[in-house]
């Protein structure tokens, strides 16, 4: 089995009052190292003190991430991936911009606020070798236009791989499920969201919750797999300490398997 997790830790300069990441960095890393996650895609990770807590603290990963550069101070930024390294041995790894330069760092689709990175890795699972691609991503946040391109950029790409590889997709998508990138993604033969493989459409989807603020809460965290995985489990971890967050996202995860 795969165990995996999407997790936006939101970045640690914000000025979150007690939700600081000073304060909640401690429960964000109890979180993951209490699911276990094989593969872990996490979103907002600055390259400064708040990615090197992560790394000490997560000592058995291979931690993947690239800048999305761009103007000021967001440009240290990253959408990492990281995998257990007793479960895969790393063939091949990249990243690429949501632009119609992918290859140009900084780069943007249009309309964009920010550059928006796409890292990938192709593994291969131990003791098997069987290989997969994990891909880890950070679409914007406005217009809903520039997050439909971000997308389409990212369907072309995967569609490219070919329908014979196996593919877990995890991100802060910044937009719900009734909208046109998550189509984009599933639908046409697309991808499969893990959660909505084991629990019902009006069940609580929500991954975004601004530290508990119920007017902004959205269900923007997904992740997908290509139809060579069963899903076994699928949850949304909604641990907090009182009023203390370990982000504001939630993280959510899933439990794959491989089909026969």
């Amino acid at each position: 089995m795969i165990k995996v997790m999407s997790f936006n830790i939101r970045y640690g300069l914000a000025d979150d009052g007690e939700n600081h990441w000073e304060h909640r960095r401690s429960l964000a890393l109890a979180r993951i190292r209490d699911f276990g996650p094989d593969l872990l895609g996490l979103q907002e990770c600055r390259d400064d003190a708040q990615a090197d807590f992560i790394r000490m603290g997560l000592p058995d990963y291979h931690f993947l991430g690239h800048h999305r550069e761009g103007p000021g101070g967001t440009a240290l930024e990253m959408a990492p991936l990281l995998f257990r390294r007793p479960s895969f041995r790393l063939l091949d790894t990249g990243c690429f911009w949501l632009s119609e330069t992918p290859e140009i760092p900084g780069s943007r689709s249009r309309g964009s606020a920010y550059p928006r990175t796409v890292t990938w890795a192709r593994l291969a699972c131990l003791p098997s070798g069987t290989m997969l691609i994990y891909v880890n991503t950070h679409f914007d946040y406005e217009p809903p236009a520039a997050i439909d391109e971000n997308a389409r950029y990212l369907r072309q790409w995967l569609d490219r791989l070919g329908p014979q590889t196996p593919l877990i997709v995890t991100g802060d998508f910044n937009a719900d499920k009734d909208s046109t990138a998550y189509r984009l993604l599933t639908g046409d033969g697309g991808l499969i969201d893990a959660f909505r493989q084991v629990h019902v459409a009006e069940e609580d989807e929500t991954t975004f919750h601004a530290f508990g603020r119920p007017e902004e809460m959205a269900p923007i965290d997904w992740i997908l797999v290509s139809g060579h995985f069963l899903v076994r489990d699928a949850q949304i971890d909604r641990t907090r300490r009182g009023n203390l967050f370990p982000s504001d996202h939630y993280p959510i995860t899933a439990v794959l398997d491989w089909k026969v």
